[in-house]
């Protein structure tokens, strides 16, 4: 999914569940932060202190960058949560091991990250890992049927629209993408095959993956059944009974997904920024805004620093530092990965590096 429904729709289904404005404000920026925390390394201060931030995506989640593609621990924690073929812990499923690394909504390792989450409430940066578990949980909708390793599994072949027809734009598309790339040296990573079909809410089409499987994708169907469910997460975590979205709000909402029909994700958040503004949601009016960086960022409010693309060697501390998004926000993606990584995982006989 992209940034329209990790910040937009995110924000929408947190104040249905029952937080505060801002209280979705913090969940809804930390999901999307997901996909633009790309640096990673020691922070210096001025006064000797240092503190260790980590990458939860890659510049551009960028799948012609070959080196990214061996980050396992940014990769299977933070975009392609791991499915166990939908099997609890202790059941293995047939065939490969690439069977159990593949997406699958809803699944029983999605609902243990999401049992973690809650068991940190306490923390500093409860919302935080909250707007990071949202962000992974509601990929596995996104995501399902593709892994976050390159695996012939995530192959994509004979793209076709709703009426069954083949997208003659596909083709193009992604030789323009990966730069004049034969199909069978183009990276099986993810959904990379597939370019940004899996993310577009109003999307419905099916194509043939790298087993041979016929596989049949309604986003709009799929993305509303998300959206549901993330609701219940956060009715669980507020202590409520999981009843999900009401119908208005599930009508308008797919509503949304009709409506917003371009391709580019900035374009559909603008949308969902105006509507959530005019209360079309009836939460009440709300003036949503993101900065992922620059000033006005995470980032700039915790460091000072504008600088996009590098650190500066030394930066100035000052106390406020400890309690400020950008930090909570790495403290809590560190704890999401050993969660994942460390915990939830080898619990499914899934060990990744």
């Amino acid at each position: 999914m992209q940034i329209d429904l990790h910040l937009g729709m995110t924000w929408v289904v947190a104040r249905a569940a029952g937080f505060s404005n801002e209280q979705a404000n913090i969940i809804a920026h930390a999901s999307q932060y997901v996909d633009d925390a790309t640096n990673e390394g020691h922070i210096k201060f001025n006064n000797g202190a240092a503190y260790q931030r980590i990458a939860t995506a890659h510049k551009m989640l960028d799948y012609r960058n070959i080196q990214s593609l061996k980050n396992q621990q940014v990769w299977i924690p933070f975009h392609f949560l791991p499915g166990n073929s939908g099997l609890p812990a202790g059941s293995n499923p047939s065939g490969r091991f690439v069977h159990k690394l593949v997406c699958k909504p809803n699944s029983y390792v999605a609902r243990d990250m999401v049992n973690e989450c809650i068991a940190h409430q306490h923390k500093p940066y409860a919302l935080h890992l909250l707007g990071i578990t949202s962000h992974v949980f509601i990929d596995t909708w996104g995501h399902k049927g593709f892994a976050g390793i390159q695996h012939k599994v995530n192959k994509v072949d004979d793209i076709k629209d709703h009426n069954g027809q083949i997208d003659k734009h596909w083709t193009k598309r992604i030789t323009d993408y990966f730069m004049g790339m034969l199909q069978d040296d183009i990276p099986s990573l993810g959904h990379g095959q597939a370019l940004s079909n899996p993310d577009l809410p109003h999307q419905h089409s099916s194509y043939t993956n790298g087993m041979g499987e016929v596989v049949e994708r309604n986003n709009p169907v799929d993305f509303l059944e998300a959206a549901d469910e993330l609701c219940k997460v956060y009715q669980i975590y507020l202590n409520q009974q999981p009843t999900g979205l009401n119908e208005l709000l599930k009508a308008q909402i797919a509503k949304c997904f009709t409506d917003f029909n371009m391709d580019a994700g900035q374009q559909r958040l603008a949308l969902w920024i105006e509507a959530i503004a005019n209360d079309e949601f009836s939460l009440g009016p709300y003036q949503l805004s993101y900065i992922a960086k620059g000033a006005g960022s995470w980032k700039h409010e915790a460091l000072g620093t504008t600088l996009i693309d590098k650190d500066e060697d030394e930066y100035t501390f000052t106390q406020a530092f400890l309690t400020s998004n950008w930090k909570l926000f790495h403290d809590a993606a560190k704890q999401h990965r050993l969660n994942i990584v460390d915990i939830i995982l080898p619990r499914y006989g899934i060990c990744v590096a």
